[in-house]
């Protein structure tokens, strides 16, 4: 599946991008309106993740543009969460709409239920149910379950081992796990990592002492064994 992601903050596009193509995805960018409309004609994506404030065309203008010749699903991200915003986006023709800063885990989440409602079929589209030994996520319920058994997690922690799972045995620092999942929080408290991490191992690990999944790779970070 094809994501064109437009947006002017490069930094943003680059952790969209790599997210992204974690999963699986094929990802075009652009920097503009006007490359947004020129970028969905020629390269026809399945879905758009499109800022709405960038220069020379905004995302609203660029929405209604790319709607006169295509009903590809659209994602609209803006800095402004007033209610007749988000109405504006969807008068001009989008399909969802996400708040700076937000979890890139639910970007993911939002650009997938997208993908099933516009008909992408389940073998073109990421799976819904997560599974590796006797642990199990349901992503759109967002329930974990070990060896059948419902486990409750916080949404941090649900966020924490999704994202470890859909990377299995890639290890990711602690810097990179803050960046990844709190975004714009706790930025200067590396110990909360630490903190869920614990916490998943006491509610997934038969033996938390003596982790099987939630492995830390001593001096990098930590990862999910598959």
């Amino acid at each position: 599946m094809k994501i064109l992601v437009v947006d002017d903050e490069a930094l943003l596009v680059k952790g969209i991008r790599f997210n992204l193509q974690s999963e699986g995805y094929d990802v075009i960018t652009g920097t503009d309106g006007l490359e947004a409309v020129k970028l969905v004609q020629e390269q026809k994506p399945d879905l758009v993740v499109l800022d709405v404030m960038m220069p020379h065309m905004d995302g609203m203008t660029a929405c209604s543009k790319i709607r006169e010749f295509s009903d590809v699903p659209i994602i609209l991200l803006t800095a402004k969460a007033e209610d007749m915003d988000k109405l504006m986006g969807f008068d001009h023709g989008a399909d969802d709409y996400l708040t700076k800063p937000f979890n890139i885990l639910e970007l993911k989440a939002r650009i997938r239920a997208l993908l099933r409602r516009a008909g992408s079929s389940s073998s073109q589209a990421p799976e819904n149910i997560l599974s590796i030994g006797n642990i199990t996520l349901d992503l759109d319920a967002r329930n974990a379950y070990r060896g059948g058994t419902m486990v409750d997690l916080t949404a941090k922690e649900f966020d924490v081992v999704e994202f470890l799972m859909r990377n299995p045995n890639r290890v990711y620092s602690r810097e990179a796990l803050l960046d990844t999942i709190w975004a714009y929080e706790y930025r200067s408290d590396i110990r909360t990592v630490d903190v869920h991490i614990r916490r998943l191992r006491e509610k997934l690990e038969e033996n938390p002492a003596e982790p099987k999944y939630i492995l830390t790779k001593w001096g990098v970070g930590y990862y999910f064994r598959k």
